[in-house]
């Protein structure tokens, strides 16, 4: 499996931790490529996000709170990235959602802490459930439910 990979300047460390640790995998690492403070988070996401949708892959996004690059993932068609900082949260990401984004808070994990984050949601499947099929498919529409909110 290819796994896109990519991070901001406070999720750079560990990016480059996390590279090491996924020997099994094709890893492609969109950036940053040096430690730069100036780099912008959106820019990691929305390119990560992109090549995870064109090649079928999966992606990984790391910012400082992980909020800001998840949010630029998700503006991408295709994208269903999810904001995982305990091992329970990507299982059910992958579970449910059928995520194929992961984003990771630096400020917020220990490396340690992200490497079973990053291996359970790789290795856990979608469990294609009627209810979650049905769930994504809205997400996956340009309206995200059939009533009541106002989005259709």
């Amino acid at each position: 499996m290819k796994i896109f990979i990519g991070a901001d300047h406070r999720g750079f460390e560990l990016k480059e931790k996390l590279k090491k640790e996924l020997v099994d995998y094709e890893v492609v690492d969109l950036g940053n490529s040096v430690m730069d403070e100036s780099d912008d988070y959106p820019d990691f996401g929305a390119l990560v996000s992109e090549k995870t949708v064109e090649n079928g892959g999966m992606g990984i996004v790391i910012c400082g709170s992980g909020v800001g690059i998840s949010i630029a993932a998700n503006k991408v068609n295709g994208v269903r990235c999810a904001l995982c900082w305990k091992e329970e949260i990507a299982k059910q990401a992958r579970e449910h959602l059928d995520a194929n984004v992961l984003a990771l808070p630096s400020d917020f994990v220990s490396f340690e802490e992200a490497k079973i984050i990053v291996k359970t949601f790789l290795e856990t499947k979608f469990s294609g459930e009627e209810r979650h099929l049905r769930r994504v498919e809205k997400l996956e529409s340009e309206k995200c439910c059939g009533g009541g909110c106002g989005c259709s």
